[in-house]
């Protein structure tokens, strides 16, 4: 059996909820809670595997009530369920330790599919708040200029040399260089990314996707 919590300030949504959990198999709901802190007090007394929390609770909201949560039970699975779809409330529970977020306005069928998506170590978000996350997520890939980017062809191509394990001498070569302005660019690289070292230069060319680790 899975020892779920739950936390809502409303009386008649944690009736609701725990009898749409009693009827799914192998759940067994250990406690109810009213707000966030006392929540906790019944975590560390009951030891529930899964939570069931809402946003906006009094004392102690779920947000803040999560990131203690996790922190103090790394274990234990939550599940914010909101009727905030807004997408700063998603990455908020996501950041503080949430697995899960679900609209209140599911389907009982998607809770559970939430539920075993979950104790499975998988993160699950409604349909809707996916699309609203991965849509904000593309549009900031687009929009946020990643330091390579700033680099001029040049920069680029002596630090995939670099990266690579080409000698001053052997990049000054390959890119008829002198071998002076190969060790200026290396020496602007430097600088502009805010990295010195060879190693540290490698490092940021394989992140940048300029070189695999297999070269």
């Amino acid at each position: 059996m899975v020892r779920v919590l739950l936390a809502d300030d409303h009386t008649l949504v944690r009736a609701g909820l725990r009898k749409l959990l009693e009827s799914i198999p192998d759940m067994d709901v250990v406690g109810e809670a009213g707000d966030g802190l006392e929540l906790l007090e019944l975590t560390e007394k009951l030891q529930p595997q899964l939570v069931l929390m809402d946003i906006a609770m009094p004392r102690l909201n779920g947000l803040e009530t999560t990131g203690r949560l996790v922190k103090a039970w790394p274990d234990i699975r939550v599940l914010i369920l909101s009727m905030h779809q807004n997408g700063e409330y998603v990455r908020q529970a996501l950041r503080q330790g949430a697995v899960a977020y679900l609209l209140k306005d599911a389907a009982p069928l998607e809770l559970e599919l939430a539920i075993r998506a979950v104790l499975k170590g998988e993160t699950y978000l409604s349909p809707a708040v996916s699309k609203g996350v991965v849509s904000d997520y593309v549009h900031r890939l687009r929009t946020e200029e990643e330091p390579a980017d700033a680099l001029t062809p040049r920069q680029r191509e002596v630090l995939q040399l670099i990266a690579t394990g080409q000698s001053t001498k052997e990049i000054a070569r390959k890119l008829d260089l002198s071998i002076k302005t190969v060790e200026t660019h290396r020496t602007q690289l430097m600088k502009q990314l805010d990295i010195h070292e060879i190693a540290g230069l490698v490092r940021f060319a394989i992140r940048a996707g300029l070189v695999s680790v297999a070269e």
